[in-house]
């Protein structure tokens, strides 16, 4: 896990689950009518509760699966079913249909962060299955040391996505949004087959 390849893969898959670009809307419809300086405190307390939340599941997740029995090839192959759904909900945009709707649901609250900002729009069920299968292939502290590396940077890229929201938005419209999300939706799609797959090899003791 800490070679580059397999890293650049999973801040791959966690930026695409998350998808901050497809969050920037949703942030600027939540923190309607807040001033610059409130947004940004808005932004930055949301990833900062985000990351705390992804640790937990770091570091709890797989002694909760196995408390409960569930093997991590069974887990696998059950979360690359769950991500590939998400995959196609974002080639058929219900994925941001359902967002907006939780945004709404939400949108009358005054500080947004916790609920629904942080969850579930930032870490939801996707990421967190991820961010377990990734725990799952970890071979010691230092792939451990690199996964939470891998999330504080998509995290990053989460914020940044929040400060910049209304010039991204005015830069790539509503169409160019819903463009980069089916792009996005196919590499995810592969990405989740690979999940199976792995899951399969190890089940019948052929990983590769």
């Amino acid at each position: 896990m800490t070679d580059l390849p397999a890293m650049i893969a999973a801040f791959t898959t966690l930026f695409i689950i998350i998808d901050p670009m497809g969050l920037s809307p949703l942030f600027l419809a939540l923190t309607s009518g807040m001033t610059n300086a409130q947004r940004r405190v808005i932004a930055v307390r949301a990833c900062a509760i985000g990351g705390v939340l992804m640790l937990a599941f770091l570091f709890l997740g797989e002694a909760l699966l196995g408390f409960i029995g569930i093997s991590m090839s069974a887990f696998r192959i059950a979360g690359g079913m769950l991500v590939f759904i998400i995959a196609l909900e974002m080639l058929f945009q219900k994925r941001a249909e359902r967002r907006e709707d939780t945004a709404n649901d939400g949108g009358h609250t005054d500080d947004p962060s916790v609920f629904p900002l942080a969850m579930p729009l930032i870490v939801g069920p996707g990421a967190i299955t991820t961010i377990i299968l990734l725990a799952g292939q970890a071979e010691g502290p230092a792939d451990m040391a690199a996964i939470a590396a891998v999330m504080f940077a998509v995290l990053l890229t989460v914020l940044c996505a929040f400060l910049i929201a209304p010039v991204l938005e005015k830069l790539l419209g509503k169409t160019g949004l819903n463009i980069l999300t089916r792009l996005l939706g196919m590499l995810l799609a592969a990405l989740a087959v690979q999940f199976i797959l792995d899951g399969l090899l190890e089940t019948f003791g052929m990983a590769a």
